[in-house]
């Protein structure tokens, strides 16, 4: 039986913005799935602690004033969702984020920013592993597709319901379902253990930024920097 029919944990963020070293969490869910069937859920709704920008509250629909009203202490979040995450890797369990290397570096960010252990401080030094980004495989299996690559257009693709977009355990539950779609479509995925998978995806995260990076200096913008860092970028001071 592959890693897709086993324990997967599907995880997201939902934000106060793009930036993952300057963004704040407004929401989280980590979700336990298996042969693409839920489990359980976790979430957290947190007070960032900054005003969160209209256009974020477009996105994900939570208000400032039920973030104030509702939402828990920033740094209790972060720490928490860490300890989840960690807890999973501890026992060699596969963490599911879509586009991953947003979502680590925006809790790495978190727990720099509240003086809390980081995930490897957490792990005994070791980097978190293994994570599967589903978001950075069907980037490489299917490199030519035209189309969108967001969470909706992939989710459309393989045929997962995502029952409500920009809802973190909406998105954490589909990022699940989708690593199983995705491995089910393409059996050389499916035949790669999940620390070999988080080998490969290091190297295809960074063969796409190194083309993209090219690609746009080859449009003009001489001086464009692609970081091919993943899953985890070491996230700027606390502002």
């Amino acid at each position: 039986m592959g890693w897709h029919q086993e324990l997967l944990i599907g995880f997201d963020l939902e934000t106060t913005g793009t930036d993952p070293h300057e963004a704040r969490i407004v929401t989280g869910a980590v979700i336990e799935v298996r042969a693409g069937q839920e489990l359980g859920r976790r979430e957290w709704l947190a007070d960032p602690g900054v005003e969160i920008p209209a256009d974020a509250v477009a996105v994900h629909g939570i208000s400032n004033e039920r973030a104030a009203a509702e939402g828990g202490p920033a740094d209790q979040v972060a720490d928490a969702l860490a300890d989840v995450l960690t807890g999973y890797w501890r026992t060699g369990v596969p963490v599911v984020a879509y586009n991953a290397a947003f979502d680590l570096t925006l809790l790495s960010a978190e727990l720099r920013r509240h003086r809390l252990p980081s995930l490897s401080d957490r792990l005994g030094g070791l980097d978190p592993a293994p994570v599967i980004d589903p978001y950075t495989i069907d980037r490489w299996v299917d490199r030519y597709r035209r189309g969108k690559r967001n969470l909706e257009a992939v989710c459309a693709e393989y045929g997962i319901t995502l029952a409500a977009a920009h809802n973190a355990s909406a998105d954490a539950l589909a990022a699940a379902r989708l690593a199983r779609a995705i491995a089910d479509r393409h059996p050389k995925i499916a035949a790669l253990g999940p620390a070999e998978l988080h080998r490969r995806q290091v190297e295809w995260y960074a063969q796409w930024a190194a083309d993209f990076q090219q690609f746009l200096r080859r449009k003009g913008e001489a001086d464009a920097v692609v970081d091919g860092t993943w899953p985890l970028r070491e996230p700027a001071e606390a502002a």
